[in-house]
């Protein structure tokens, strides 16, 4: 009998087939092992649009918008509501810059059919907007803030030191073709001495305007000013660093006819561009401001021009945006350059700039542009960056553990739904006061939809059954779609 061959050392080799399939699986856990791209994100999202919103509309622009806001309600019908919608037309000179007046119909809940919420054209227009009126700008359209006591009129902010003020019903509807006149603002707020392009807002309890700029400065204004001595008249008016530049850069001075307001007040603290700033709720003497000096102040008109608490390095960058809690006075948002969400307690601040941000909301992988405090409950917001992601967060989450969230142990705390959408930077967004859960939001996904843009409208069906959720302990609606929620891949 021949003795047994020697056993070679090392592996056995592998049938062919088997090599290949280890290959192909490797190739496949590399694959998951990357992060989603912007397409495969967005077409996960489609696919579950008719679970997570119970409507939604999805517009595209002819040109970008860098603001939204909600107007007056129109119409309360039986299936929707009618509702002005104010955006604008960023364009590339070849027809001039336009405030953009819309109307939009809001689907009631439980009324759109589900198969047909996702079934929508990127690069169409929606049938639920629809423009109304066109108002030729002077310059680009930065900032629109409208005016709680009468949503009829707006305030705007353009590349100039002036805010323009517009009565949105009495503004003739203008055609925006090359060489066309500027519209004439109703009045013009002047007080900065440069640019002063994003920080804007408007009072809740009075006609006020707040204002901030390249100037460092916060600057304060009353619209009632203009039927007192304190308007100007433009007969009479001698020439400024700001008074009607914008206006006259163009080689177009019919709006320059226009009256003339000075400030209430003009407050001085910062030590570079204020980017943001926002009043108090229940006060038109209080207000706040951030800038690019990574600081956060407060003010009080009562108490003189400097700052009444300025606080140091609220974020370790730029700031973006700010805004004040409605319900509770007492808590203040910051958004910032470095990714984050701040939320601070004015009781935890000292007057020497002391204090440190209650809760960190970190949730974003870019910039964050716009937060905003829901008008319908106290611990939600919203948040969205150059990402091109919409946080919704709601801060009472922080901390407590459930089987739900123990499931998906990367979600960022206080993050309990992501509006992924949008494909580019979420340049703004407006919750709406008049149909709970409702948004507003555009993005400068110029290059991927083929247009100028997208403006989405939609009712988070979601956050309210989340919500919902909590007062009848069933947690099973979050296992639903957290892996969409959190960025994982699917199988």
């Amino acid at each position: 009998m021949d003795p047994p061959a020697p056993k070679k050392r090392g592996r056995k080799p592998k049938p062919k087939d088997d090599r290949k399939d280890e290959q192909g699986n490797k190739m496949k856990e590399a694959k998951k092992s990357q992060p989603p791209t912007v397409d495969e994100t967005y077409t996960q999202w489609k696919s579950l649009v008719p679970v997570l919103y119970d409507w939604l509309a999805n517009h595209n622009l002819v040109w970008p918008s860098l603001s939204c806001r909600w107007g007056p309600q129109l119409d309360v019908a039986t299936y929707k509501n009618r509702q002005r919608l104010y955006l604008s037309e960023q364009t590339d000179g070849s027809v001039p810059n336009t405030l953009v007046i819309a109307n939009c119909e809001v689907v009631k809940p439980r009324v759109a059919a589900a198969e047909h919420i996702s079934q929508f054209n990127e690069e169409a227009r929606s049938p639920f907007v629809k423009k109304y009126k066109t108002i030729i700008h002077p310059g680009e359209v930065n900032r629109i803030r409208e005016l709680p006591q009468n949503a009829n009129i707006v305030a705007t902010h353009t590349d100039s030191p002036d805010v323009l003020i517009w009565d949105v019903e009495a503004q003739p509807n203008r055609h925006a073709v090359l060489g066309a006149a500027n519209s004439r603002p109703d009045l013009i707020l002047t007080g900065h001495q440069d640019n002063a392009e994003f920080a804007l807002a408007m009072n809740p309890a009075e006609p006020y305007v707040l204002s901030g700029g390249k100037d460092k400065s916060v600057v304060l204004w009353s619209i009632q000013d203009h039927i007192t001595t304190s308007a100007t008249d433009p007969s009479t008016a001698k020439s400024s660093s700001s008074g009607a530049s914008i206006i006259k850069q163009d080689g177009n001075d019919k709006a320059a006819d226009a009256p003339t307001v000075g400030p209430r007040g003009i407050y001085n603290g910062h030590d570079d561009t204020v980017e943001d700033v926002t009043f108090c709720p229940s006060s038109a003497q209080e207000f706040c401001s951030v800038g690019d000096d990574s600081c956060l102040i407060f003010w009080d008109a009562r108490t003189g021009s400097t700052p009444v608490i300025k606080v140091q390095k609220a974020h370790n960058a730029d700031l973006h945006c700010v805004d004040w809690n409605p319900h509770d006075g007492n808590l203040i948002l910051t958004g910032s350059a470095d990714n984050s969400v701040h939320m601070f307690d004015r009781r935890n601040l000292t007057s020497n700039g002391v204090g440190s941000p209650i809760c960190k909301f970190e949730g974003h992988k870019a910039a964050v542009l716009c937060v905003q405090w829901s008008p319908h409950k106290s611990s939600v917001f919203g948040s969205s960056a150059e990402d091109g992601l919409l946080n919704i967060w709601d801060y009472d989450k922080v901390g407590k553990q459930s089987e739900s969230a123990s499931k998906s142990p990367s979600s960022p705390a206080g993050l309990f739904f992501q509006h992924t959408g949008h494909r580019d930077k979420v340049v703004d967004f407006h919750w709406n006061a008049s149909d709970p859960w409702t948004i507003v939001s555009v993005s400068d996904d110029c290059e991927t939809t083929g247009g100028g843009g997208t403006l989405q409208v939609s009712f988070n069906f979601f956050c309210k059954q989340f919500l919902l959720s909590e007062c009848t302990g069933d947690e099973g609606i979050g296992d639903i779609i957290a892996p969409l929620l959190w960025g994982k891949n699917w199988d």
